[in-house]
């Protein structure tokens, strides 16, 4: 059963066309969003909202893109692969979005990436797993980082403090199964062999079980994490809780405060990558990340009282690259832009540079979209890298 539908969030005051009629100089340009707002992945999906809401509203204060304003509209898919299929459908269908940012999660996403190819509109996606551009979809494209990069970035951190053999646990999540199949991936070119992999389903509500299997092995010399969500919280307290005194990482499925707020003091000394908004305020003026990541996170505190998270900034980097890609096209027609996206060259984003091409709908990279964090009396601590 279809949950309800969120009010539309129209940001403009004109009515959408009929179909198959011409697009008018001063007809809006309309954004389609289906994102996880409720669910246990609304602590992605509530600031990939608000991001969107405000940002909007300012781009239309100033005049719009291409002298038109921008229209929005949004369904919460609370999580939901079902869910998230019949909103595309909708966006496609009934709302004729000229581009559409949304998927908060890799199952959203996957549900709905087809509908969009079959289709030829414009997608970008906000979801983790590397399975989202690989192998590329013509008209698909993602801003955060993949899990293979936060696997990478992880194992190296584990290398350079001389650690070989580890434990893993991940969900059965498409985002948790595609970062525990990308460890595995990328394991052997850091060293590190795995030597206990534990699982648990989105459902469970308690990992006592799989970190005492892991605790039990003499070999395992560090705990990595992967997953989004509540999940990654109770599996830190579930750590704290059994006295396990291995170095713990997480991917950067948990890099926000929520995670923060949920693992509580368990998270002391938890190390993990994260993009460069969550951590703007620690960066040296030097870094390029450093001007875009504050320029949006003074904006956000501004206007909703709090900092934004990592996934806010995954939405952000989406709205900003659509609206590149529109007015270096010149026009919304869908090809146009699909073309101008994949031409991406340089782009400054708050996650990152952005440098796509036809073999990569992505394009970040290791060293300008991750930064190595341990968690610190509560927070967030740069780690030297």
């Amino acid at each position: 059963m279809l949950k309800k539908l969120l009010p539309v969030v129209a940001l403009s005051a004109a009515l959408i066309g009929i179909p198959g009629q011409g697009v008018a100089d001063d007809d809006p340009i309309r954004i389609g969003s289906f994102l996880s707002v409720s669910g246990p992945a609304s602590y992605l999906g509530d600031p990939q909202r608000k991001t969107l809401e405000l940002f909007i509203e300012r781009i239309n204060e100033n005049g719009g893109v291409l002298g038109r304003e921008l229209e929005w509209q949004y369904y919460d898919d609370a999580g939901a692969a079902n869910e998230a299929r019949t909103f595309a459908r909708r966006l496609i269908a009934q709302d004729r979005s000229d581009i559409v940012i949304g998927g908060t999660t890799t199952g959203a996403t996957m549900a709905a990436a087809e509908l969009f190819q079959r289709q030829q509109v414009p997608f970008i996606s906000l979801a983790g797993a590397v399975v989202v551009v690989e192998p590329v979809k013509e008209w698909v494209f993602k801003t955060p980082e993949t899990d293979r990069m936060a696997a990478r970035q992880v194992f190296a951190d584990m290398q350079q403090r001389g650690i070989s053999k580890i434990g893993l646990i991940s969900g059965t999540g498409g985002f948790g199964a595609s970062g525990r199949e990308q460890a595995h991936k990328v394991a052997d070119e850091f060293g590190i062999e795995i030597v206990m992999d534990e699982t648990y389903s989105p459902d469970d509500s308690d990992m006592t079980a799989q970190l005492t299997r892991i605790r039990g092995n003499d070999e395992v010399e560090a705990i990595f994490n992967f997953d989004f969500g509540q999940a990654p919280a109770i599996v830190t307290r579930n750590y704290a809780d059994l006295g396990i005194e291995l170095p713990l990482y997480q991917s950067h499925g948990v890099a926000s405060e929520g995670y923060l707020d949920l693992a509580g003091s368990a998270a002391e000394g938890v190390r993990l990558p994260v993009s460069p908004i969550l951590v703007a305020e620690l960066l040296p003026d030097s870094d390029p990340q450093k001007a875009p990541a504050m320029e949006y996170l003074e904006a956000y505190r501004a206007e909703y009282g709090e900092k934004p998270s990592a996934f806010g900034g995954y939405s952000y980097d989406a709205l900003m690259l659509a609206v590149d890609a529109i007015e270096r096209a010149g026009s919304t027609d869908p090809q146009a832009v699909r073309d101008a996206l994949e031409a991406t060259s340089d782009f400054q984003g708050v996650t990152g540079t952005f440098n796509m091409g036809p073999d990569d709908h992505m394009g970040l990279d290791i060293e300008s979209s991750f930064r190595m964090v341990e968690i610190k009396d509560g927070t967030w601590s740069l780690l030297d890298q």
